[in-house]
């Protein structure tokens, strides 16, 4: 929108074309539009809404990380997103070096893969943790052996598997790793042209820190775009988390144990009586035969009930509910 002139602005205007001291032809519009270049070697297939979406969502994914990846490595872990953009395949390649850790990640149900990169100091620190050492990283950089590989691929499936909550808003995905690469040599999953977005992940355990970066190609996301928007995330966020959420805490509390007993009654005897007690002695209680039981949830006084029984079992009937306020 234009700027809008005060009145003292349009008068001092018009007293200067009036006086001669403006010319009218030099503030005519040109007409010139202005033209901006287009690079057809990388078209923008990402917007900057794009990216900011994909940054809500791997902060999110960061937030699980750091809950979830101190039990495997028991050792605080801190994530955080750096920054997100969009590149070609071939600038993204060509920046690998070797050794390297990438894990190529089947992106089901959407075509295509996405590639997650680890920093090689956070592998070597991984295998030292999960090994029983401090946590340290080597001093000079080397191939993984087939046993470091397995370990470190027991933690990213661990990290892979966390990817599913944070797109749920978007995508119903299940990811599930194929591979992990070391030679950047083999790297060549896609066209080097292709249009990819790229979010790095800065990450620090204990006290060796490295980056993460999730390569996501465009023909993986292209079904999926127009929900990569902040105004659908939100609105698809406040539409389903609150059913969502109601309906997983019910469902937890529905299978969360409760203790209930009814007590029969109290008595109070010696030691020496209840060292010496013998299959059919009696215990007098302080209660009647036709007194009704306190019921106990818990330790908390809920119900009161009458004795009986229920098929070969000894049972209660409730007879009363005890409010809060009784």
């Amino acid at each position: 929108m234009g700027e809008v002139l005060s009145q003292n602005e349009i008068d001092s205007l018009l007293n200067a074309l009036n006086n001669g001291e403006l010319d009218a032809e030099e503030i005519k519009d040109s007409g010139e539009k202005q033209v901006k270049d287009y690079d057809f070697a990388r078209p923008a297939k990402f917007s900057k809404e794009h990216l900011r979406t994909m940054e809500i969502i791997f902060e999110h994914y960061g937030r699980l990380l750091s809950t979830n990846l101190p039990g495997y490595l028991r050792k605080n872990i801190q994530v955080e997103v750096m920054n997100s953009e969009a590149v070609t395949y071939s600038e993204f390649s060509n920046a690998l070096s070797n050794p390297v850790l990438l894990g190529v990640v089947n992106f089901e149900p959407m075509p295509g893969s996405i590639i997650i990169e680890l920093a090689t100091n956070l592998g070597y620190a991984m295998v030292d943790r999960m090994l029983g050492g401090l946590g340290e990283p080597l001093d000079r950089s080397r191939e993984f052996s087939e046993i470091e590989l397995l370990i470190i691929e027991r933690i990213m499936n661990a990290c892979i598997n966390l990817l599913r909550e944070p797109w749920k808003n978007v995508a119903d995905i299940h990811p599930r790793l194929e591979r992990i690469e070391t030679n950047s040599q083999f790297a060549q999953f896609i066209s080097p042209s292709e249009m990819i977005a790229i979010i790095t992940i800065n990450m620090k355990i204990g006290d060796v820190e490295g980056l993460m970066n999730i390569c996501l190609p465009y023909m993986t996301l292209e079904d999926v775009m127009d929900r990569l928007n902040t105004k659908y995330w939100f609105s698809s966020m406040q539409q389903h988390g609150d059913q969502e959420y109601t309906e997983l805490i019910e469902t937890l509390i529905s299978k969360a144990p409760m203790p209930v007993k009814a007590v029969l009654g109290k008595s109070n005897i010696s030691v020496n009586d209840f060292i010496n007690l013998q299959v059919g002695d009696i215990i007098r209680l302080n209660t009647k035969v036709e007194e009704e039981l306190n019921v106990y949830v818990g330790n908390i006084k809920k119900f009161t009930a009458l004795p009986g029984s229920s098929g070969d079992r000894y049972a209660v009937r409730v007879t009363s509910v005890i409010r809060e306020e009784q």
